[in-house]
């Protein structure tokens, strides 16, 4: 058994680490109902921009969208990879890492690049892949403006003919314990189908629907991009608050241990002192 002053060292180690823990947890919760009001108030948005262009859309004949809409042979593939700048937030950064492992086995055979957002999706994925820069400032001033140039980045990739898919990976937020990875194709643009009843009223659009449609597509395109980053990053406060409760709670569990293990080592040692006390009298007297 170790002695009385390692358990007392491990307890104050313990201690500290567990007040590091929590203020981490309280810190992470009070970013996280920022980020999720963000995320909340946006996505009626992103949905009502997504129902006008299928609406407009389904009114048309034949293909529309230009050149965002253009399939071609699949032979360069590029996956967005949107993770975080820190770590302490369980397995968020590492979800992503494996997800893009398994769509770049899914294209094999053909040149799959990464470009990633987040300083932890870099510093791994660069070992692997051919990554194009890091975008890590993006979380320290998230605007859409600034998301819109990243997006305006993409496109040109895209319209170039330097890649042939593009394809959003990242941690869309359910709740603060829950963050599922999503794969969504960013361009080309997939066929617009919708559901919705296309109304037969009499409309007059200024200008033509065909033009509302192709400037409707680039903001369409942005605001993707905007909503699976702000997605990400309520995600990841999220996973960072809940690994780090759940560090707390392990802190405490331990501290209480080692706490007993003092008790019962203190209670043996003044056990001892006793008995040798009591049978240094007793030899005396004897």
């Amino acid at each position: 058994m170790a002695n009385l002053k390692e358990i007392r060292n491990r307890i104050t180690s313990v201690s500290s680490t567990m007040q590091i823990t929590s203020a981490m947890k309280m810190v992470s919760a009070a970013k996280l109902k920022k980020a999720q009001d963000a995320i909340t108030a946006m996505r009626p948005y992103a949905e009502k921009l997504t129902e006008l262009l299928q609406n407009l859309s389904a009114t048309l004949d034949g293909e529309v969208g230009g050149n965002y809409t253009t399939q071609r042979e699949v032979k360069k593939v590029l996956l967005v990879a949107i993770t975080s700048n820190r770590g302490l937030c369980g397995a968020f950064n590492t979800n992503i890492i494996k997800e893009v492992k398994n769509r770049s086995a899914f294209y094999a055979g053909k040149q799959v690049d990464v470009f990633p957002i987040g300083k932890k999706g870099n510093d791994v994925l660069c070992k692997s892949f051919k990554v194009h820069g890091h975008h890590n400032a993006i979380f320290d001033h998230l605007t859409f403006d600034n998301v819109a140039g990243i997006a305006d980045n993409l496109t040109e990739k895209f319209l170039s003919g330097e890649y042939d898919r593009i394809e959003l990976i990242y941690n869309q937020f359910k709740n603060a314990a829950t963050q599922i990875v999503q794969t969504e194709q960013f361009l080309p643009l997939a066929p617009i189908k919708s559901d919705i009843p296309v109304s037969g009223g009499d409309y007059i659009f200024e200008p033509s629907k065909e033009e509302i449609v192709l400037t409707l597509i680039p903001k369409s395109l942005k605001t993707q991009l905007y909503k699976g980053i702000r997605d990400s990053f309520a995600s990841e406060h999220g996973a960072r608050m809940t690994a780090m409760h759940k560090a707390t709670d392990n802190a405490t569990e331990l501290r209480n241990q080692l706490k007993l293990t003092y008790n019962k080592a203190r209670q043996a040692a003044i056990t001892n002192e006793i008995l040798e006390i009591v049978g240094g009298a007793e030899a005396l007297n004897g």
